[in-house]
């Protein structure tokens, strides 16, 4: 039995063997005949690129071809399953019913409950069957997924040649359209390209040779007036006859005339005869009236000459209104805000001050007031708050000093440890320390003999020692906002009958970030005697009033050479109804200063300016740096050369800033190298020449640091060094600020430089020659 299984697996594999073989011979000949149809196909289409027209005929009808191709695959696999269903239609039984079911079941159960016992050759047969079984069904299946294999390579074949195909017909349509579209845009970029070359020559001759446009001839509809052309040759009011060009006319001797009549003699005769007739008519009566009235008339001439006077040969009560306005136009004095009072003319004719006060005036030294001292003096002393405006070096100082002083002479003296507690009659505000000890200097002068005391509270110096110096009692505090704070907040001052506040150069105080400072120490003032925000605030009866009584207002006055739109927010904020004093070009220092410019590198600023120094320029002389390294290098390296130099700057303590101060004052040394420190607020006296080693980075800036020369009405030199890679932004101010002075010259480096012809962020307009035309 064995035997005969083995031979029939054996027969089997043979039958396999074949099949399989006889299946690899049918795939090649697929194979090599789809070759040659592939190779025909592609013959047929290279043929067929010849003819745009047959090819897409082609294509379409090969599409068509396998459409149909497709579709009749699609049938037949349809109707062979439609086949296997029938059949197994067919196959199903009908079904049995209930009965048949149960017996047939039992029969089952019966059958199965009894045990069957096979012999040796039942199982073998029976083992066989099924061993053929599972052959057939694995053959079955083979072939099954043989042949769907075969139908999925087919259609993916076909499917491939189609997509293939499709490719090919779309890339040629894509690279045809592309042609076209090619040779269409050149075409058009031709014809552009030849308009704007137009277009460019029309603009180019519009622009340089201009264009001729006709005028329309109007003429109104009413106007009825002919018009002629007129030809030059139509002319007929010209003589050609030379007789009538050039008439004769009869000469004569001495005094002849034409006819022996004198028409100018005869109107003089005629003139002197009536005058003696007159005379001898007129009455002694009406002589005298006649004289009377020649001698009203000289009188009127005298009063009217003696009322055109200049106001400087009048007297205080003689001035009028016209002489007023003229007094001030004279010293460029402007104002506004209520009712002004005159200013003064001289400290003699001031009836306003103590005479106390005008002999310490004169003890000073002060001579004749500044424009500023002459307006704000006479507001201050009426109790109304001000805003002074004016240029650096205009006698600020004194301005708010001289007021300030009547207005302490009339409080309390303050004797008692009670009122000392209760803190100054006055506090002023500085923005630097150096600027706060000027101040200092000048109240010391009139004070000492007013015996008033003034401490001045400033940074560097112990805050124990100034707190020890406010407990012996003060009139006038003089101070730094920071200061100032520090020493309010630590209990050492109180503001408690503080009723004068002096704001001095404000608008450097808001530059320097001390704004919300300066209303911290507003806020710490009584609000009790602040004054009404009404009328009353500038009538100056009811203002003189309050001065004389025991509960007087507070009053506030604001000294700034600026007013940027901080400085008025502040004013608003705490000024009543300021009375404000405007002064103009008069006192300013570029008008007394004479200002050099050189344009140098900055490798050549050190040896230009050991040329300066060696002419022998008389002391005290300043020059001015942006950095304090280059401050203290320089004033290091002129030491070395043999000159006296100091520095000042804000790294330096404030014993060192003080004995810099005190030594170029003293005489000890010529130079001093500053920062922009010194270069506001200031007071060197006699200082003959102003150095900006390094050119300030504004105009205002620079302004100040000239202002150190030529104060109090004298001449001075101001030299700058000037970098025209560095101080490019600067150089059109600087341009406009030395014109405007009618004591300097702009040297011709400075004039014509191109960065000082406009001002920095102005778009420039090119030339003609620079210009390109863009056409739309």
């Amino acid at each position: 039995m064995e035997v005969e299984d083995s031979k029939n697996h054996e027969a089997d594999r043979k039958r396999d063997r074949s099949r399989s073989k006889s299946r690899d011979r049918k795939r090649k000949r697929h194979r090599s005949r789809s070759r040659e149809r592939h190779r025909s196909r592609s013959r047929d289409r290279n043929r067929g690129h010849r003819s745009r027209s047959r090819e897409r005929h082609r294509s379409r009808s090969r599409d068509r071809h396998k459409k149909k191709h497709r579709d009749s695959k699609s049938d037949k696999l349809k109707k062979e399953k439609e086949e296997e269903e029938e059949k197994k239609e067919a196959v199903k039984k009908v079904p049995l019913s209930l009965e048949e079911l149960l017996a047939k079941k039992k029969a089952e159960e019966e059958a199965l409950s009894k045990p069957k016992f096979l012999t040796k050759e039942e199982r073998a047969a029976e083992a066989l069957k099924r061993r053929q079984e599972a052959v057939e069904e694995q053959r079955r299946k083979q072939e099954e997924e043989k042949k769907k294999q075969l139908e999925f390579l087919h259609q993916g074949r076909d499917d491939d040649r189609y997509s293939r195909d499709r490719r090919d017909r779309d890339r040629r349509d894509r690279e045809r359209r592309e042609r076209e579209r090619d040779r269409e845009d050149g075409e058009k970029n031709s014809v552009i390209e030849s308009k704007d070359k137009e277009r460019e020559q029309a603009a180019i001759k519009e622009r340089y040779l201009g264009i001729m446009k006709k005028k329309r001839r109007i003429r109104r509809l009413n106007d009825r007036k002919f018009v002629f052309d007129w030809d030059a040759g139509d002319d007929t009011s010209q003589d050609y006859n030379q007789l009538y060009k050039e008439k004769h006319s009869v000469q004569f001797f001495g005094r002849g005339h034409i006819a022996g009549i004198d028409i100018k003699a005869q109107k003089k005769d005629q003139s002197k005869f009536y005058g003696e007739l007159l005379e001898k008519r007129r009455t002694a009566e009406e002589k005298e009236q006649e004289k009377k009235h020649q001698k009203n008339i000289a009188k009127k001439e005298a009063k009217q000459k003696w009322d055109d006077r200049h106001w400087s040969d009048k007297g205080l009560e003689d001035m009028t209104e016209r002489d007023w306005r003229i007094f001030k136009e004279d010293y460029n004095i402007s104002c506004k805000g209520g009712r002004i009072p005159n200013p003064f003319r001289s400290w003699k004719e001031s009836n306003a001050l103590p005479n106390e006060l005008l002999d310490v005036i004169e003890q000073v030294g002060y001579k004749e007031p500044t424009p500023i001292q002459r307006q704000a003096i006479p507001i201050g002393l009426q109790n109304r708050d001000i805003i002074g405006v004016a240029e650096t070096g205009s006698g600020k100082t004194a301005a708010f000093l001289i007021p300030l002083l009547k207005w302490i002479t009339s409080l309390p003296k303050l004797e008692r440890f009670d009122d000392h507690d209760q803190g100054p009659y006055a506090i002023i505000l500085a923005p630097t320390r150096e600027l706060a000890q000027q101040i200092e200097e000048e109240t010391i002068k009139f004070a000492k003999h007013l015996n008033i005391r003034t401490v001045a509270i400033i940074g560097g110096i112990s805050r124990e020692e100034q707190g020890f110096k406010l407990r012996q009692g003060c009139e006038i505090v003089i101070a730094t906002p920071g200061r100032l704070i520090d020493v309010l907040e630590n209990r050492y001052l109180v503001l408690a009958q503080c009723t004068y506040v002096v704001m001095d150069e404000a608008d450097r105080m808001i530059d320097m970030g001390f704004e919300p400072d300066v209303q911290k120490i507003l806020e710490y003032l009584p609000v009790s005697n602040q004054k009404p925000d009404t009328e009353d605030a500038e009538d100056d009866a009811k203002m003189l009033q309050n001065f004389s009584s025991k509960k007087k207002y507070r009053q506030t006055v604001m000294f700034t050479a600026t007013m940027p739109p901080a400085v008025e927010r502040l004013a608003r904020s705490y000024l009543r109804r300021p009375a404000m004093v405007y002064i103009g070009s008069v006192g300013k220092p570029t008008e007394r200063t004479e200002q050099i410019v050189y344009m140098v590198s900055a490798a050549e600023k050190r040896k230009k300016l050991v040329q300066i120094l060696e002419q022998g320029i008389d002391p005290p002389i300043i020059i001015f740096v942006n950095q304090k390294k280059g401050a203290d290098v320089l004033a290091k390296s002129l030491e070395k050369m043999g000159y006296n130099a100091c520095t000042l700057h804000g790294g330096k303590g404030q014993e060192q800033r003080e004995f810099a101060l005190a030594s170029l004052k003293g005489g000890s040394k010529d130079i001093l190298v500053a920062t922009d420190v010194a270069g506001r607020g200031i007071d060197i006296k006699d200082v003959s020449l102003v150095i900006n080693y390094d050119m300030a980075k504004s105009i205002e800036d620079y302004t100040h640091r000239i202002g150190r020369t030529g104060r109090a009405g004298k001449t001075g030199v101001a030299i700058t060094f000037v970098s025209a890679d560095h101080d490019a932004g600067v150089l059109y101010d600087l341009k406009q600020t030395i014109l405007a002075s009618p004591v300097s010259t702009c040297p011709p480096e400075l004039a014509n430089h191109p960065e000082a012809q406009n001002k920095p962020g102005t778009v420039v307009q090119k030339k003609r020659k620079d210009e390109t035309i863009f056409l739309q």
